[in-house]
Formats: C-alpha cells, structure tokens, sequence
C-alpha cells in the first residue's frame, strides 16, 4: 500500500462510519445539488457526508487554494471565498456553513428528523478536522487542467479512501464533475470487491446509482468514473488518475 493510499485509510478510519453508511430520505431533488467545495476542508467533509448519506447527487465546482475557474464565481455570488456553500436550484436556496446546509439537507430531503450524530455539529467539525491531518495539502492547491467538455460523473462515497485520492485531484485540476454518491445500506456491500468475489457474493442493493453500476459494469467497486467524452469507463483510483493526467493535464 502506498503512503498516499495509507494515510487516506487513516481519514476514513478517523470519521468511523461517517459517509458510508446511508440512510435515503423521503425526497430526490429534480436538480442536481451544487456544491462549491475544497477537498480536504474539513467543513466541506462534513457537507459530502451527509450527502452520502441521503443519497443524493451533486455537481462539484472545486475551488483550490489560487483556483480561478470558480472562486471568482463564488465571490460574485455569494459576496466571499468562504466554503462550503451550497445551491439548490430546486428551491433557490443558497447557503454557507456546513452545520446549516446540512439542517437544510435533512429537512429538505430526509426523512424529517436530523440525525443524533448531526445535532452534536462541533463535536462532527473537530472530528472532521483531525481526518484533514493525514493529508495534509492533498487537493487543497490548484493545479489546472483542460475543462472536459462534458462533465465527468465519479461513482463514489464520502469515507471511500481510493475515491478520496482521485476527488483531490479533480479538485486541484478545478474540474467540475457530478458525484453518483453509493454508499451502503446491506451489511454484504461493507465486504471488500476481492472477499466479495471470492465469496460470489452480489449484494442486490435497492439504491439506484449502486443498480446502474451493477447493470452497466457488471459489479459495483468504488471509485468508478465515467467520461462521457471519451465515451470511456474505469475502475481503480491509478487507473483514473492516469486517465486524468493523459486528457486534462495542461
């Protein structure tokens, strides 16, 4: 295992089962959601969790550290570079602060309660805080690349180590992509893929995104990222990054 893959273990391990495991609320937003987001901000963390978590999509507009493509856009929205911030153009609603998008995913789109884990807010903050350590800079500082001319859709959950090494690199290529969030909700899909295989186990889960993966691909591994430019699919985080390097790297 890489040191880069290890210390990304060590977030996920950090945040429990935070991100992971989900719950889907009463509501799917016509729309999708947009985020403005830092990768390894910890208040963003949060906000990506709870997404996972209601199973809901969202576009991702990164915004690094020196990033031009959409913090000037921000600014101009929302009067400054503060992140998180969150548009729901479903019902205008635009918002900073994590602990407040995060009420209004739950009221909006759960089942009509929040969370005993959400309520206790500061204590999910300073958590958050320690799972940015192991990484440090990753996906913090803008490095651009070629805006895709179509947007890239990454099957992904929030706590997903191999998937959190290809969002920070998205992110500090400032390249806006559609999160497919697919997280868990049986105890098979917590099984790693080779165990799974081994066992001939294929958990039959009733979230959509999970389905569509399964009906295309033939099996659900995560990260898996679409280019629909490219017209091309692929599992396995190198595999991605390699892929992101050839076509978008400046």
């Amino acid at each position: 295992m890489s040191s880069g893959v290890a210390t990304s273990f060590v977030s996920t391990l950090i945040r429990g089962t935070s991100g992971i495991q989900v719950t889907p609320g009463a509501e799917k937003p016509a729309e999708l959601l947009q985020l403005y987001d830092i990768e390894n901000c910890p208040y963003c963390r949060l906000v990506r969790e709870a997404l996972t978590e209601l199973d809901l999509d969202v576009l991702i507009l990164p915004c690094p550290k020196n990033g031009e493509r959409f913090r000037p856009e921000l600014v101009e929205l929302g009067g400054k570079a503060q992140f998180p911030y969150l548009i729901d153009p479903n019902t205008g609603a635009e918002m900073y602060e994590s602990l407040d998008i995060i009420d209004y995913l739950f009221a909006t789109y759960g089942n009509g309660d929040l969370p005993l884990k959400w309520k206790l807010g500061r204590l999910q903050t300073a958590g958050s805080m320690l799972a940015s350590a192991p990484r440090m800079k990753q996906g913090m500082q803008a490095n651009p690349g070629k805006e895709p001319e179509q947007l890239l859709e990454l099957y992904s959950f929030e706590s997903s180590p191999y998937a959190r090494i290809v969002r920070e690199k998205l992110c500090e290529m400032e390249i806006p992509y559609i999160v497919r969030n697919c997280g868990r909700t049986k105890l098979k899909e917590w099984l790693l893929p080779p165990v799974r295989n081994a066992l001939n186990i294929i958990p039959e889960s009733h979230l959509v995104n999970r389905r569509h993966l399964m009906h295309r691909e033939g099996r659900v591994s995560i990260p898996f990222l679409y280019d629909p430019g490219q017209d091309v699919g692929m599992f396995e985080s190198g595999d991605i990054l390699a892929h992101l390097n050839r076509y978008y790297s400046d």
